[in-house]
């Protein structure tokens, strides 16, 4: 049986009853989850990104590891290492906690970049490789990693590299007044009655789900409005002299396959078999706001990545 958009709309609103006025974040969460890709949580402490995490492998029956991210970690507490048995007399590969479906890479950016890095080979490629051998990560694998605000104490900013290996950077801020009350009587509740709930989805039924996402049609109107989009990251001045003064460095090739992906998955939870520029502009601000390196002169005038990407939509033109 095929999964359909009705069990990831319930997946979302059973998340939403958790996660109390982050409508928005549990949708991109979702839509990462179909397109196959990590995602990058900023917020500052304390706003639910690790229970948003915690959630969404809550109700996919998938096995969750989480790595608290230190100062003194090393690269070896994330992969695995290899270990000597005196019983066997032989030496054996022990896995880290990156050999999981969901890898909640919590405050990744309060370790050194050595360690940052470790998590690269298994983001790009779904494996490990230690002493020379490699191992495969299971098939079902998304690194979910949250990440203070680089003026937090302790904390060192990702490299570009590892940054540009995300999907999408998802920010979460604070709930209004409205879902903060709600969300007391909810913690409250909770502390009343600890049921354990069924999960909602399975691992075969997400992977099902991918394979209908990449049966999406994306016609060759909107192929060229993607092209545009990350080619004014580029080249800015080609569309705005404006735009021009706000964008040091664009997106890569990256971004390109990024804004696809994740426009077929936006438009299969719409409903739709096809791709309109609407699902491109609604995935847009997730995809590309990790991916651009603001001027100095944006930054001196407190732009955030946002507002340069909507007068980037507003100066690209879909045909």
């Amino acid at each position: 049986m095929h999964p359909s958009t009705n069990q990831f709309e319930a997946l979302q609103a059973r998340i939403n009853q958790q996660i109390l006025g982050q409508e928005l974040v549990v949708k991109q969460l979702v839509i990462a989850l179909l397109a196959n890709g990590h995602v990058l949580i900023q917020g500052l402490p304390g706003l639910a990104k690790t229970r948003a995490v915690n959630e969404m492998a809550n109700e996919v029956k998938a096995k969750l590891n989480r790595i608290q991210f230190t100062p003194d970690m090393l690269p070896a507490d994330i992969t695995g290492s290899e270990v000597y048995s005196n019983q066997t007399q032989s030496i054996s590969f022990k896995p880290g906690p990156v050999f999981s479906n969901f890898l909640l890479a919590d405050e990744i950016n309060r370790a050194p970049a050595k360690v940052q890095s470790a998590l690269l080979e298994s983001m790009a490629e779904a494996q490990v490789s230690v002493a020379g051998v490699s191992h495969p990560l299971p098939e079902l694998f998304m690194v979910l990693a949250t990440q203070n605000p680089i003026e937090q104490e302790g904390t060192y900013p990702l490299p570009e590299a590892q940054m540009d290996r995300f999907l999408m950077q998802i920010l979460i801020d604070y709930p209004d007044k409205d879902a903060e009350k709600s969300m007391l009587k909810l913690l409250r509740a909770q502390q009343v009655s600890a049921t354990e709930e069924q999960a909602t989805l399975t691992v075969e039924e997400v992977l099902a789900a991918r394979k209908l996402v990449e049966q999406v049609s994306v016609n060759d109107n909107i192929d060229q409005y993607i092209v545009d989009l990350v080619d004014a990251t580029r080249q800015p001045k080609k569309y705005s002299d404006e735009l021009a003064t706000f964008i040091e460095l664009g997106a890569s090739p990256r971004a390109t396959i990024a804004l696809d992906r994740c426009a077929r998955a936006h438009a299969w939870l719409s409903g739709r078999d096809f791709v309109s520029p609407e699902d491109v502009k609604a995935v847009c601000h997730g995809v590309l706001r990790h991916r651009m390196v603001l001027s100095f002169n944006c930054i001196n005038l407190n732009m955030s990545s946002d507002i340069v990407i909507d007068k980037l939509l507003d100066c690209v033109v879909h045909v």
